[in-house]
């Protein structure tokens, strides 16, 4: 009976990770920050899997203050749902984006992406990794901005390069735990990322698609599969590994 925690499990990549743990049979504590209705919705999806259960709690990662509240949920559930006391896999996936020009740049949007999706992350998994089960996993959602140039993303892909490195430092701090840690770097993926910016303009879609190798961009299933297998015992001779899924993007 494996446990996964997904943050930012209510929509997009999250939430397609969340559905494919749980047809997998793995089950899922997935958080939210402002879509409640959203995760509920997501949990009744994945407990249409025979004996599979599920549970959203409400997290900010902006605000770490809020860390030991979390915490404190994720151990009453795991004790109330599964009568455990650990989990087994974390995803560190929730995060935010948006491209602002570095000459417009405000305090509050640097800020914004960095507790969000770095420092948040970073002391989320610092709280809860005492009491993942040894020989866990652990899948950190990078981007593969981090190793382009598009105008507008230098802060978002700064920070995800960050991360991405920081992948690698923690997999050596963990490894005598047997925990792998390992990244995922997904490229341009239609999802509601950036608030939904494919749907608001369809018309990015193409050019990009034009950038792949297989014309298309991709669709957060195809980020699921690999996240969800990397956690997987398949993956169990993998570790500090962060890996491009972006269906040739640039290539």
């Amino acid at each position: 009976m494996k446990i996964a925690i997904v943050t930012g499990g209510s929509n997009g990549i999250g939430k397609a990770t969340a559905l494919e743990l749980g047809k997998r049979g793995i089950n899922v504590i997935l958080t939210y920050n402002s879509y409640k209705d959203r995760a509920e919705a997501v949990v009744k999806e994945i407990e249409k899997n025979k004996g599979v259960r599920a549970f959203a709690l409400k997290l900010d990662l902006t605000r770490i203050s809020t860390f030991d509240g979390f915490v404190l949920d994720v151990k009453k559930s795991l004790q109330d749902i599964w009568n455990r006391t650990t989990f087994d896999y974390l995803v560190n996936n929730g995060g935010v984006g948006g491209p602002m020009m570095f000459t417009e740049m405000s305090e509050e949007y640097f800020d914004k992406i960095l507790n969000t999706n770095y420092k948040g992350p970073i002391f989320l998994t610092q709280q809860i990794v005492g009491f993942m089960e040894d020989a866990g996993a652990i899948v950190n959602t990078t981007s593969s901005s981090k190793n382009q140039s598009f105008p507008g993303y230098s802060v978002y892909g700064s920070l995800k390069a960050a991360f991405s490195t920081w992948t690698r430092y923690i997999a050596k701090e963990l490894a005598p735990r047997q925990i792998r840690v390992n990244a995922v770097s997904p490229g341009p993926t239609h999802s509601n990322f950036g608030d939904g910016v494919f749907d608001k303009h369809p018309e990015f879609i193409k050019p990009l698609a034009e950038q792949s190798v297989f014309g298309r961009i991709g669709q957060p299933e195809d980020m699921a599969k690999v996240i969800v297998s990397l956690l997987s015992d398949d993956f169990g001779w993998v570790t500090a590994q962060d890996i491009e899924v972006s269906g040739g993007h640039l290539l």
